[in-house]
């Protein structure tokens, strides 16, 4: 009888690192263990081993100190509590949170180890949405724009302080002994596979969405030295590496790293992948047409498709970004959870707080229920959703939310729903963008806590979508694709497979659960629909620039 194999999803998320045990021949999730992190984000205080520093504005950064222990906990665990032999492991596959950079000496070993930087915050893990690097983002715009660099079109037309170059420069520019002693600066997820494998890879999706590299090249030495002529071989010396695609074999675990973990020497491990990435293969989205969306406090786009487009407005097109042998497309919308949590918290009514304690439930659930006893349009109340900017498909972060239509007797659950009809709008101008220019969006599957959840909000963007949403079938999707990459490279040979598509249709988890445009709502939701279109570009594409000036004013008199 053939025996069980299975493979590791390693999760790399903001606070905490997940690993998934899931048997190769039909996706079974064994179980799992979980490692919260010690240091967590440290945004205001760096701790040091010689005390706690204060941290300057817009810093976020991790101890990497907190990843090893991570591994140390989590991949015996698994062993020990489900009591599968490390024989029938063939692989390990990770994800993380993207773009986390990590300044290393040669070795591997972070830069913040050393003694003589321990006390310096740029030697630390620069975590995803450390954003003290923003001026070096918006300089990078600048001269991008000014010399048509191909590339800038494949990123909206703006960099992100989230990205690598910004953290780089960053770097180079505040900590110079940092960056004079740093022989590498790593992805973290990137990191993690160098230290299972003792090889230094550079996985395609980090290469490809946060630090520019198009067409197998990475900006032009002359581009960079135009930035700072420090720069000039960055890319060549500090972030030099093969790049590999996302989920192929990056190298197999080392005789010291299974003997620390409890593995066995030899078995496969993948290149590395973005934690929002990663999903798509656990909700078999991967062939052109079918798109994937993470749903949570903010949301994620991704679209497979065999073309590289020129579609404005996405935040990346990448070649095997998403699913080697594709294009990933990537869009985004910056404030979706977040949106209903800001109601919750800021304009939810004390009676209604009340109410939802004496039931034992959420204000955000007390929101849904009222706000679904409503029809389409019945409020008369529009909404913007742009509480946090707009990422796609206006790229435009000094955007401002709105809500039109209220009257006196406009009630809370009037305000909620017409937040998430936006998101749901918002989600349709993004599917209307691709088509618009040429990227087909046939099919929708949606994971994270809001698809899983809230059938409400899911129902609401069917109708203004007019698409059926097919909804994910695992709690753990990351890890979950990040089990099935790991089979993925593999191979056949090990008990795994030689085709991702393979991989995905067998061990990927899509639940029975769908939701399909109801017709009298979607007809209204049609002509709400337009007038969002209308609003969103009097106000998002210069006919009114009210957002802006308000912006300045504010900032005036709060300096």
């Amino acid at each position: 009888m053939k025996r069980d194999t299975y493979t590791i999803g390693l999760d790399f998320g903001t606070l905490s690192a997940r690993a998934l045990l899931v048997r190769t021949s039909d996706g079974l999730e064994i179980g799992s263990a979980v490692f919260d992190y010690p240091h967590a984000v440290m945004d205001e205080m760096l701790i040091t081993p010689h005390g706690a520093i204060k941290l300057p504005p817009d810093f976020a950064l991790q101890h990497p100190r907190d990843y090893f222990d991570a591994l140390d906990h989590v991949l015996p665990a698994l062993l020990k509590e489900y009591g599968i032999s490390a024989e029938d492991i063939i692989g390990i596959g990770v994800d993380f949170t993207t773009c986390t950079l990590i300044p290393t000496d040669r070795t591997g070993t972070p830069l913040c180890f050393d003694d003589r930087f321990a006390d310096n915050p740029h030697a630390y893990v620069k975590l995803w949405k450390h954003h003290a690097a923003e001026p070096y983002a918006d300089r990078m715009t600048e001269l991008a724009t000014e010399r048509g660099e191909f590339w800038l079109e494949r990123y909206g037309g703006r960099i992100s302080s989230e990205w690598m170059i910004p953290k780089v420069w960053e770097t180079l520019d505040k900590a110079p002994d940092v960056y004079d002693a740093a022989a590498y600066f790593v992805d973290a997820g990137d990191w993690i596979v160098w230290q299972l494998t003792g090889n230094l890879t550079r996985n395609t999706c980090v290469t490809g969405y946060k630090a520019l590299y198009q067409n197998d090249e990475y900006p032009s030495a002359d581009f960079l030295s135009a930035l700072d002529p420090r720069l000039a071989s960055v890319f060549s010396d500090r972030l030099s590496g093969p790049v590999t695609p996302v989920g192929t074999l990056a190298g197999h675990l080392t005789e010291q790293a299974a003997a620390r973990f409890g593995l066995r020497p030899g078995i496969a491990v993948a290149a590395a992948v973005s934690d929002a990435h990663v999903t798509a293969p656990s909700l078999k989205v991967t062939a052109p047409g079918q798109m994937a969306i993470v749903m949570g406090t903010s949301s994620v786009h991704m679209l497979v498709s065999e073309e590289c487009l020129p579609v404005p407005g996405v935040c990346g097109v990448v070649r095997d970004g998403l699913i080697p042998g594709y294009y990933g497309y990537e869009a985004g919308q910056t404030c979706v959870g977040d949106h209903f949590a800001w109601f919750a918290d800021t304009l939810c009514p004390a009676d209604y707080k009340d109410e939802a304690a004496e039931r034992g439930i959420s204000p955000i659930a007390l929101l849904t229920e009222k706000a679904a006893e409503q029809k389409p349009g019945q409020s008369g109340i529009l909404a913007l959703d742009w509480w946090n900017g707009n990422r796609s498909v206006l790229a435009d972060f000094d955007l401002s939310g709105l809500f039109l239509g209220m009257n006196l007797n406009t009630r809370p659950e009037d305000l909620f729903r017409a937040l998430v009809e936006a998101t749901a709008y918002g989600t349709r101008m993004i599917i209307e963008n691709y088509r618009r220019h040429g990227a087909a969006v046939d099919e929708i599957r949606a994971a994270g806590g809001i698809a899983v959840k809230n059938p409400f909000i899911m129902q609401i963007y069917a109708d203004i979508t007019g698409m059926e949403i097919r909804i994910a079938g695992s709690a753990q999707c990351p890890s979950l694709g990040s089990a099935i990459f790991a089979a993925y490279a593999a191979g056949s040979a090990a008990g795994g497979y030689d085709s991702l598509a393979e991989a995905a249709e067998t061990m990927g988890s899509l639940s029975d659960r769908y939701y399909r445009p109801i017709p009298e709502n979607k007809a209204v939701y049609d002509r709400l629909y337009a007038e969002y279109e209308r609003l969103h570009d009097y106000l998002g594409r210069g006919g009114n620039d009210v957002m802006k000036r308000l912006r300045k004013i504010r900032a005036e008199q709060n300096a």
